[in-house]
């Protein structure tokens, strides 16, 4: 992982209180982006920059929760913060179900906003650490030939190398070769690192 901060985007359409949240976050050391609106932001974020969104609800245009659903289309995770001037529970449940990391209602205490953000980022990290081991994970998978996805698989059923052989109409020589590749393809030593290796795979899409 790179060693660039994180940033805080904040979007909102009331200037002043986009100057309060930047000043709070700001004093607390983090890197801070401002925006007056969803369409600004949309056009300027790139998924690859880390950190997390703090977003108003209620704006002209397009909404806090219909930037949420654009950003989901778009295949971007990054976490979501809600500010809303009204406690509405319905809109909450909504913003919850789309995967935001908290419902903050206005005024916002600084201690709150601080604890949510760095829930967020933290969110973001681990995310940001498991999506670039799946990345590490399937290149290496697609360097085997079909064969040797079923060498793979086969192998770390637990089955000998007769058995496997057996099971794919060829000789015992043969599957050696192939399980040679699969290793060094997979950058492993051993069986046992190709099995925590698949099994780390399924979890980690698990989690996604």
């Amino acid at each position: 992982m790179n060693d660039i901060s994180p940033i805080v985007f904040v979007v909102d359409d009331d200037l002043d209180v986009l100057k309060s949240l930047e000043r709070v976050l700001r004093s607390a050391g983090l890197e801070v982006t401002t925006f007056s609106s969803p369409n600004q932001f949309l056009e300027q974020h790139h998924p690859r920059v880390a950190g997390c969104l703090v977003l108003d609800v209620a704006m002209p245009g397009l909404n806090g929760l219909e930037l949420q659903g654009e950003l989901t289309a778009k295949g971007s995770a990054i976490p979501i913060i809600f500010l809303t001037g009204r406690g509405d529970i319905p809109m909450s449940v909504q913003a919850m179900k789309g995967g935001a990391v908290d419902f903050l209602t206005k005024p916002i205490h600084d201690e709150d906003l601080l604890k949510a953000v760095h829930a967020a980022l933290e969110k973001d990290r681990i995310g940001r650490e498991r999506r670039a081991e799946l990345d590490d994970i399937q290149e290496r998978l697609a360097t085997l030939t079909p064969r040797e996805r079923e060498v793979l698989t086969h192998v770390v059923s637990g089955q000998l190398n007769k058995q496997i052989a057996n099971d794919l109409g060829t000789v015992e020589k043969t599957i050696k070769v192939h399980r040679a590749r699969v290793m060094e393809k997979m950058k492993v030593n051993s069986v046992a690192e190709l099995v925590r290796l698949t099994e780390r795979l399924g979890k980690i899409r698990m989690m996604e």
